[in-house]
């Protein structure tokens, strides 16, 4: 037993060889036998199955069931030629149909090369009578190409095949056929041989024929071959174009459809290439034509077909600005018309032999006939398309319409301006997904427009709207707009008050809309002043309440716009002062720092090591970090006091300075494990017996599972993180988990348990080497340094001696250096409802549920779908954990979320109202973690110890929200 488990322990590299040797042994024996045993046995079964159908139901029946299990790759060829040999002997259609089906599933089975079943597939489509059996029959021959694409050859045959039953009367066969070449045809640019290069070229050509085949499913399908050709990388050519543009007007609306994504994959291809207008000598390019084309179905009579339009204008970025425009004017534009000059009017009318005959007044006057059959540029049925988008009876083009809108507007700023109007008109639809979108769209392009009152006026007017998300929406976009006068900014502010009475839980979506309406805007808030904070020349006006919201929301207007504004603070009255030094220390995220000459209560400290732009919070947090660098030249004692004090800073620092909380937390949070390790590692506990001090193991052994905990916190909470911040995190739970070895060993007695221990350990260090590997040349004199130089002497050593090289390395290892990414997000939750200040407790019978409405708003939240989970803690201790639906997740704006869900609460009766607790929790799991990504995908995923480490992966849950504590009664039934 002890031979064994000394092997266990050293495993050197001549030992893996030697056991991977053995597991090779030990993996052909039983494949051997699997080979011998299932092969017949999958083929013996069906071919008995088969042989005791007494009907062609029975036979089908048996098929449906073999159909559910699973066959292996060795036993495929062995059941193909089991159904086909059934398949020449069966005269009903529906079995062979099914055997053909089967055939198909199992061409695809992983590992089986179906080369081999070809000819036979072939033969029987060849003498197939039925139409439903050769369409499936095809769509095998297609599952057997695409599972061979190296195979140029096959192909080539298959397209053969395919072209010869294209005559077929059935339009199922046709299909297949069509869908065969698209997804087998030859696309390669140049080959070797001429045949090859003709298939090449022909392909297109066969398809292109059936563009006008009887049947419109084959048209349809026609069209998505060429568009498959397309997306393998085949070049369409010029020419289809014309045959694309007939398309448009075709009577079936799945036609139609694939015809206008045609129409603008070519449109891609050939956009500057000039093309004639029908009837006419005049000529046009292809990108332009194609929008007219495109935009002229957005009033066709399939909504499916104007939602496919709608959504491809707005990818068409190449098109001229007098089409781009004629798509907001129903009228025909005099850009897009040709008119004839005054010499060829005269000479048609010369050539006509008409003259005045003076019997009428004016009858010779020079006169412009406006002929709406003349030459235009551009389709009648196209002029005004986004307007007819907009105006759509169904609110999936009115969606489409806006998303494209935003596309053009964003690469034309003249073209933003005139499609203003139009999507302010879009504020007021009666979807709400339509108003959302416009919304949206309205803050993308933001930057190239400003508002006038009139449009604003409709803007504001959307303040009204019950829907949260409608309401926040329209304060990001505030943030982000420009406006044109400062009766826009009262109008703004005014309405914005109202919102504020009307809907206080959205405070601080509207303070943080001020802030960013102030700064954007300072010599417009500047006459507002006065009215603004009520200030007289001539008289002292009351000092208004501090905790009135409000009147936060217009100080921070005011400091925002003062701070580019220097002639501003002269405005001020003295209590005004006394309010932004409160609001600078209470609000910093929302009130910036101003230069206020001769007021020392806020004026900033000057610094002369800092540079004169570098923010002071960003050098105080780089000083803090750097005056704990040098933590080993002093004692203990006096480490882990700069320790506390640092990381009570950095705490404080996350607290005044919102943008740096991210930065300051994680430092803190890493600062806290190194004080936790420090504290663990003192001499006294281990120059004494381990009987001895059982109160100091179980001090180190809770700081150990305390790092744990932070490291977890500090990956999967934490947001921005590279690979060097990564590296750290694991490197201190690398620390934690030896502390936590060493503690083990000192405490248990069992010699088999240590060794599987101490095994686990050295492949963590292999995986943290193997995962990290570019990091090492940063980590000199740390633990995971000398570890890896120690390496050799480990594997060879029993686990007490690996405690003792542990403990003496831990202790001499130096402090790592942090360094910190340009920013760093940590995710956070604020639970708005419920709110946790109601006494009326919530009344419900026990034994039934009562639904509790949770909204809460999530910031730098990485797939909140997954990982975000609600608990509930009764007073009883019992805890219920809900993982709300994806759909139960909004995105209105980067980097946030909003989780608006119900969670069902049950309990037994209870004599008294008691209170529940409510908090989001954040679910993690180390198989998800950046190392384990970065090893499976580097070469060493192929190595025996990455899939121990997937196995072992640690699953948790993180509180990131404060929690909210609701009043409950369960009442007991009545009788």
């Amino acid at each position: 037993m002890a031979q064994f488990l000394g092997a266990v322990a050293t495993w050197r590299p001549g030992y893996v060889e030697t056991c991977s040797t053995r597991q090779q042994q030990l993996h052909e024996e039983p494949a051997a036998k699997k080979l011998r045993l299932t092969k017949p046995s999958k083929s013996a079964a069906l071919h008995i199955d088969l042989c005791k159908a007494a009907s062609p139901a029975d036979a089908l029946q048996c098929l449906l069931q073999f159909a559910r299990k699973p066959v292996e790759a060795e036993s495929v060829e062995g059941v193909v030629r089991i159904l086909l040999e059934y398949y020449y002997k069966e005269n009903d259609a529906s079995v062979r149909l099914k055997i053909a089906s089967l055939l198909g599933l199992l061409s695809k089975t992983a590992g089986f090369v179906p080369d081999c079943i070809i000819d036979d597939v072939i033969n029987t489509l060849q003498n197939e009578k039925s139409h439903q059996v050769v369409a499936q029959l095809l769509d095998t021959l297609l599952a057997i190409g695409t599972k061979l694409p190296e195979n140029l050859s096959l192909r080539l045959r298959l397209v053969d095949v395919a072209c010869k039953h294209l005559t077929d009367t059935s339009h199922g066969v046709r299909n297949k056929c069509l869908q065969l070449i698209g997804c087998l045809g030859s696309v390669e640019k140049g080959g070797t041989k001429e045949s090859e290069n003709l298939a090449a070229r022909d392909v297109q050509k066969i398809i292109g024929d059936y563009f006008t085949d009887q049947d419109p499913r084959v048209r349809t399908a026609a069209i998505k071959a060429m568009l498959q050709l397309h997306e393998r990388g085949l070049k369409i050519q010029q020419a289809i174009y014309s045959q694309a543009c007939k398309l448009l007007s075709d009577d079936y609306e799945h036609v139609r459809s694939a015809a206008v994504q045609l129409v603008w994959v070519l449109s891609q291809l050939y956009p500057e290439s000039i093309v004639p207008i029908p009837s006419s000598n005049e000529e046009i390019r292809l990108i332009d034509d194609a929008f007219g084309k495109v935009c002229h179905m957005i009033s066709d009579g399939s909504w499916v077909v104007r939602v496919q339009a709608g959504k491809l204008l707005g990818s068409m970025q190449r098109v001229s600005a007098h089409f781009l425009e004629q798509t907001l004017d129903k009228k025909l534009m005099s850009d897009l018309r040709r008119k004839r000059t005054a010499h060829e009017r005269a000479k048609e009318l010369y050539s006509s032999g008409e003259f005045s005959s003076g019997r009428k007044w004016g009858d010779d006057a020079p006169k412009e006939e406006i002929d709406t059959d003349a030459v235009n540029l551009i389709e009648s049925g196209a002029c005004g398309a986004f307007v007819h988008g907009l105006e759509d009876e169904m609110y999936e083009v009115r969606i489409a319409a806006v998303e494209s809108l935003c596309m053009l507007a964003q690469s034309s700023p003249s073209f933003a301006e005139k499609c203003l109007d139009f999507l302010v008109d879009m504020f007021n639809d009666e979807i709400e997904e339509v108003r959302l979108q416009s919304i949206h769209t309205m803050r993308k392009i933001s930057n190239n427009i400003t508002l006038r009152e009139d449009q604003l006026d409709t803007v504001l007017a959307v303040l009204e709207d019950s829907s949260r998300d409608i309401r926040e929406a329209l304060h990001e976009l505030l943030c982000y707009t420009n406006v044109s006068t400062k009766e826009c900014i009262h109008l703004a502010l005014v309405e914005l008050l109202k919102n504020l009475a009307k809907y206080p839980t959205d405070r601080d979506s509207i303070w943080k809309c001020l802030k960013f309406l102030g700064s954007r805007h300072p010599t417009l808030v500047l006459p507002l002043v006065p009215e603004l904070l009520s200030t007289h020349p001539f008289f002292d006006t009351p000092e208004p309440d501090m905790d009135d919201p409000a009147y936060i929301a217009v100080l921070v207007l005011i400091f925002n716009a003062a701070k580019t504004c220097p002639t501003m603070p002269a405005l001020f009255s003295d209590h005004t002062f006394r309010h932004y030094a409160y609001l600078r220390d209470s609000l910093s995220h929302l009130v910036p720092p101003l230069s206020l000459p001769g007021r020392k209560l806020v004026s900033l400290p000057v610094i002369p090591s800092i540079i004169p732009h570098e923010d002071p919070s960003q050098h105080f947090l780089q000083q803090s970090l750097e005056r704990v660098y040098n933590l080993q030249h002093l004692d203990p004692q006096g480490t882990q006091e700069l320790l506390e004090f640092t990381i009570r800073d950095l705490q404080r620092l996350g607290e005044l300075q919102s943008e740096l909380a991210g930065m300051a937390d994680f430092s803190a949070a890493y600062l806290r494990c190194q004080l936790l390790l420090s504290k663990a590692l003192q001499e006294k506990l281990w120059n004494m017996a381990a009987p001895l001090f059982l109160k100091q193991n179980a001090l180190a052994f809770t700081a150990a599972k305390q790092i744990l905990e932070e490291t977890y916190k500090m990956e999967f909470m934490y947001s921005g993180l590279e690979t060097r911040q990564v590296a750290i995190i694991h490197h201190m739970r690398l620390q934690a988990k030896a502390l936590e070895f060493i503690v083990t060993a000192r405490t248990t007695r069992g010699v088999e348990l240590l060794f599987e221990i101490c095994e686990t350990f050295l492949q963590e260090v292999d995986f943290f080497q193997r995962c990290f590997i570019s990091e090492l040349p940063h980590m000199q004199d740390s633990f995971v340094d000398k570890l890896l130089d120690l390496m050799p002497r480990l594997v060879n050593s029993k686990p007490s001696e690996v405690v003792k090289i542990l403990q003496t390395t831990l202790q001499q290892s130096s402090f790592l250096h942090l360094t910190l990414p340009e920013q760093i997000h940590k995710a956070s939750a604020t639970i708005i409802e419920p709110t946790g200040e109601s006494d009326n407790p919530l009344r419900f019978t026990s034994g039934l549920v009562v639904a509790l409405d949770v909204d809460a708003t999530l910031e730098h939240v990485q797939d909140p779908q997954s990982t975000v989970k609600v608990q509930v803690v009764y007073p009883d201790g019992q805890v219920q954990i809900i993982h709300p639906k994806p759909a139960d997740f909004r995105n209105p704006g980067p980097g946030r979320h909003r989780l608006i869900t119900q969670v069902y609460l049950s309990h037994t009766a209870w004599t008294e109202p008691c209170q529940i607790e409510v908090r989001l929790m954040l679910a993690y799991s180390s198989s998800r973690s950046k190392a384990t990504n970065r090893i499976a995908k580097s070469g060493w995923s192929d190595s025996m110890d990455v899939p121990s480490q997937l196995e072992n992966c640690t699953e948790g849950t993180i509180p990131f929200s404060k929690p909210v504590k609701v009043y409950i009664m369960p009442k007991p039934a009545r009788r």
